[in-house]
């Protein structure tokens, strides 16, 4: 549907960055919605809302380690998908720790406080989900059934009954389904929805073959009648900036009308991505027969009209973070569950404080990590650094992180007697410091600027003179390098490399600014604007005299300098791309 159509446009994703797998549900007037989270700490994060497009994030479900074991467990282990419902004042969240213990429920009847120790499930497989009708109780699974008398143990959806007192399970496991024939049948919700129960799917595994199916019964039991327009949604072998759309989840808002969240990718060129999976949200129609249609014809949009509910839109977050609250903000993430001798936000009031171990970066978990989630391709990111190094191999800066083996960071070291800030690029087996300089004593800012084709690294002087030092490519955090479920992190972190620290760090300030959307050119532009602007022509005649030498087809045009980078690297360089980015945000051009 074309933009200029929608009469209110809402903006996909709602909950852009690393916010996969969601489940939602509705109490009133409100709705309530949760991630996976892995093996961050706290785990699944839950956000709010009134109207379905503007969400906030009022806590997470797991809160205290009792909840949350996660050992070692390596950056796409810890908790999988997650589903949220609400029953008779209560609110449920039921979710797999792949790492220790399977399947598992929390509740509460305040989703804004405290939720309950886990109550642990006996049915196996991941991607749990509850279905509350008349008195009973069914639990949905994606696993293999465990039926009296069954030889062969077949991968599907599987359903038990289960007392949602004790968890204890009150039928044995049965197979439901075993989709349409996609690979990876998962992501289950069953729904009485009518006269009907639904059964909602994902198949092709989360990826570019990435779909939703669904299927109805009488029975929740089955047998099942697949939807004959299946799959209902799916970018499969689809030219869309989203991809990998799946894992869905079905709300009736308070006005009648439906809608689903899902997951999608928002690749970059070449074909990665590495901000993570993101949630989108979509309208459903029901036709005649009793079947749903999500989307535009099974299709999501970046602009899509929003639901006619009374807007609420909550205040934003700021863009500084000065560490003056106790526990930190709830965009915080640590690594797993902290060590508190590792960490201090009374130490020294109004900065977090971070006391580096042997642990380094490449172990994974138990490093020393305090980390928010890259949710913008375009953005800056600046932290101020009080930190004095006094034996080699102590470190600590801000890490672009990925995970243990895919991560770059831009850090304050001490070597052969000088204070260094230095750039070091992880990248699978390899890894190197890039670059390095000698700078004075005293706190010391460190900046990370983004686009979608690579971060740049500086620090700024105390006279406010911006020294950059080096770039990496977003591509080589990407999920098709690195592998995995999770997406980027911004963190701050301390290591003394194989012993302690002599010293904390400590982190006054922590800003996180997007550059999205800001209504002034950049690189991010399509290069026909930049052409049109005599200002902007004439910095890209000082840095890239060759491209008004040589004028790009008119294809091309539309284009951004950044794809155009992209596209031929042999052609722009880096420092070229960095020097026009540099000046076209000092000259604040109006887009």
């Amino acid at each position: 549907m074309p933009v200029s159509s929608l009469k209110h446009p809402f903006r996909n994703p709602i909950l852009p960055g690393f916010h996969p797998d969601p489940s939602i549900c509705r109490a009133g007037d409100d709705y309530f919605l949760v991630n996976s989270s892995f093996a961050y700490f706290p785990g699944v994060p839950l956000f709010h809302s009134r109207d379905l497009v503007h969400w906030r994030q009022v806590g997470h479900c797991l809160t205290r380690p009792s909840q949350l074991p996660l050992g070692r467990a390596a950056t796409s282990g810890g908790i999988f998908a997650p589903t949220i419902r609400f029953h008779n004042g209560t609110f449920y969240m039921v979710t797999t720790n792949v790492t220790h213990g399977g399947n598992f429920f929390v509740k509460t009847q305040d989703p804004f406080g405290e939720w309950s120790e886990p109550i642990w499930l006996a049915q196996n497989g991941i991607d749990p989900s509850l279905l509350f009708h008349d008195d009973h109780v069914y639990l949905t699974s994606t696993g293999m059934p465990d039926e009296a008398g069954t030889d062969v143990k077949i991968q599907g959806i599987i359903q038990s009954e289960i007392d949602i007192v004790s968890g204890c399970l009150l039928t044995k496991s049965r197979l439901l389904w075993t989709g349409t024939g996609g690979a990876y049948p998962e992501g289950p919700h069953v729904y009485k929805i009518g006269d009907y129960f639904y059964l909602m799917i994902a198949e092709g595994g989360t990826e570019y073959g990435h779909t939703e199916v669904i299927a109805r019964s009488a029975s929740p039991w089955g047998p099942w009648e697949a939807c004959p327009h299946n799959p209902i949604l799916t970018h499969r072998s689809y030219h869309s900036p989203i991809q990998a759309l799946g894992h869905a989840d079905l709300v009736q808002a308070h006005d009648g009308s439906w809608w689903l969240v899902c997951l999608g990718i928002r690749p970059n060129h070449p074909k990665v991505h590495h901000l993570g999976r993101e949630t989108f949200l979509a309208p459903v129609e029901w036709d005649a027969a009793g079947w749903p249609h999500a989307g535009y014809e099974g299709r999501i949009e970046l602009m899509m009209e929003s639901p006619r509910l009374t807007p609420v839109a909550w205040e934003q977050p700021a863009v500084r973070d000065d560490f003056d609250t106790q526990p930190p903000g709830l965009k915080w993430n640590f690594f797993g569950p902290p060590d508190p001798q590792d960490w201090s936000l009374t130490e020294r009031p109004g900065a977090v404080c971070l006391h580096g171990h042997a642990a380094h970066l490449d172990a994974g978990m138990g490093c020393v990590w305090l980390g928010c989630r890259q949710e913008h391709f375009d953005y800056e990111v600046q932290t101020s650094l009080d930190f004095s190094p006094a034996g080699e191999g102590e470190e600590a800066g801000l890490t672009v992180w990925m995970d243990s083996r895919h991560h770059y960071e831009i850090y304050v070291m001490h070597e052969a007697g000088k204070r260094l800030v230095a750039v070091r690029r992880r990248i699978g087996s390899l890894s190197a410091r890039v670059a390095s300089q000698e700078i004075p004593d005293g706190p010391v800012i460190l900046c990370v600027r983004a686009n979608r084709i690579f971060y740049s690294f500086a620090w700024i002087t105390k006279e406010g003179k911006e020294c950059n030092l080096a770039t990496g490519e977003t591509r080589y955090l990407s999920s098709e390098v690195a592998g995995g479920f999770t997406g980027v992190y911004f963190a701050l972190y301390a290591s003394g490399n194989g012993r302690k620290n002599s010293t904390p760090a400590y982190f006054d300030w922590f800003d996180y600014r997007s550059l999205e959307n800001s209504g002034r050119l950049g690189i991010d532009s399509p290069i026909k604007e930049l052409f049109r602007d005599e200002r902007a022509r004439e910095i890209l005649n000082r840095n890239m005299p060759e491209l008004l030498a040589n004028p790009v087809a008119n294809w091309q045009a539309n284009f951004s300098l950044v794809d155009f980078y992209a596209m031929s690297p042999e052609n722009i360089t880096t420092e070229k791309v960095l020097s026009v980015d540099a000046e076209l945000r000092s000259a604040n051009i109006p887009g």
